[in-house]
């Protein structure tokens, strides 16, 4: 049995999953005449609070979508030195929107209020203009950690008052909104633009959500339209989400449970220096010098449990639908017998 905890975007559509992407009605998407397609889209910006939704291929592309769409080329956007948008989509923020990037560094990810105001630049043509904040919920390389509503509001309140959009990179959202149980469509009111990923928790194949007012939405309709990503038959991939909005969101609880097993685990050895606290589905420990992630990452290979090595130092472990209480087991096992 091998077990894949690299993270959760392996799974495989689940049988039910597979019903509803068969049975599916389908059109011309890039017509806009995918019914599926506009259902997915109208549900999860109503689940958000928002006007509207953009389909997409993936994260990194309706995070790129939506900041660029509200952006200018040499303005600045503020985020966390953690964050996805800045470590792993390929410098798309140059790239796509031509923007100047300010760095913080918050708590395991998360920007603190006071940041943004230290770092909005002052009017004055030698520096580029601060123009928005990104936040991610949940942060992937902070262990999972998430902001709560109550966090949001006052970044917001800090946005609104300085003129400055404010972008949510929701990959894991869901996971966030499980853990805390805060209603999604209070984040309509305090984000511009919100990406939500289907291919992660929740257990798509493919997809992201780019959520925004309907005027953000067209334009970044004919953003998609530039990068190459209007599609045909999307419908079939859109049932995936509209089944996994039903039936995926609450079990991801059962993740979560998973996940402070580990951890537990993780604590219990002395092959780990400290291990992050887990809030999610993110399981992310430090090993004590001199040993490498990567050969330590495949020793969990060779005993069956695949691993991501998250830095030089850190390993990274990710419970998803497919991760079964036997296999917990079994991981649990091989943490505890590992040397």
């Amino acid at each position: 049995m091998l077990i894949d905890l690299r993270s959760d975007t392996v799974t495989k559509p689940t049988p039910a999953m597979l019903e509803a992407m068969f049975s599916a009605q389908v059109g011309d998407d890039v017509y806009e005449e995918d019914p599926t397609v506009k259902a997915l889209e109208e549900k999860t910006a109503s689940f958000f609070g928002m006007e509207a939704g953009l389909f997409c291929t993936s994260g990194t592309m309706t995070n790129q979508i939506g900041i660029r769409a509200t952006t200018e080329p040499n303005d600045e956007i503020i985020c966390d030195r953690l964050s996805h948008i800045y470590n792993y989509e390929g410098g798309g923020l140059a790239s796509n929107s031509l923007l100047s990037i300010r760095l913080v560094d918050g708590i395991r990810g998360r920007i603190l209020p006071n940041q943004i105001e230290e770092n909005i630049n002052q009017d004055n043509i030698h520096y580029p203009k601060t123009s928005i904040v990104a936040l991610e919920n949940t942060v992937n390389k902070g262990g999972g950690c998430f902001y709560t509503l109550p966090q949001i509001e006052e970044i917001s309140d800090i946005c609104k008052k300085n003129s400055l959009k404010l972008h949510l990179d929701g990959a894991r959202v869901w996971n966030s909104l499980v853990a805390t149980k805060e209603q999604a469509s209070e984040y309509g009111k305090h984000f511009d633009t919100i990406s939500v990923c289907f291919s992660k928790g929740l257990g798509c194949p493919v997809g992201s959500v780019l959520l925004g007012s309907k005027t953000v939405i067209k334009k970044a309709k004919r953003i998609r339209k530039v990068m190459g990503g209007g599609w045909r038959q999307a419908g079939y991939l859109a049932a995936a989400a509209l089944y996994a909005l039903d039936n995926h969101i609450e079990r991801l609880s059962e993740d979560h449970k998973r996940a402070k097993e580990l951890e537990k685990a993780l604590q219990s050895v002395n092959y780990t220096a400290s291990v992050m606290p887990v809030d999610t589905n993110i399981v992310i420990f430090e090993l004590p010098p001199p040993i490498d992630s990567t050969t330590f990452t495949q020793k969990f290979a060779e005993k069956g449990v695949l691993v991501s090595p998250f830095s030089k130092k850190h390993i990274r472990l990710v419970t998803h639908l497919d991760f079964t209480d036997d296999m917990l087991e079994k991981t649990i096992q091989v943490i505890k017998n590992l040397a």
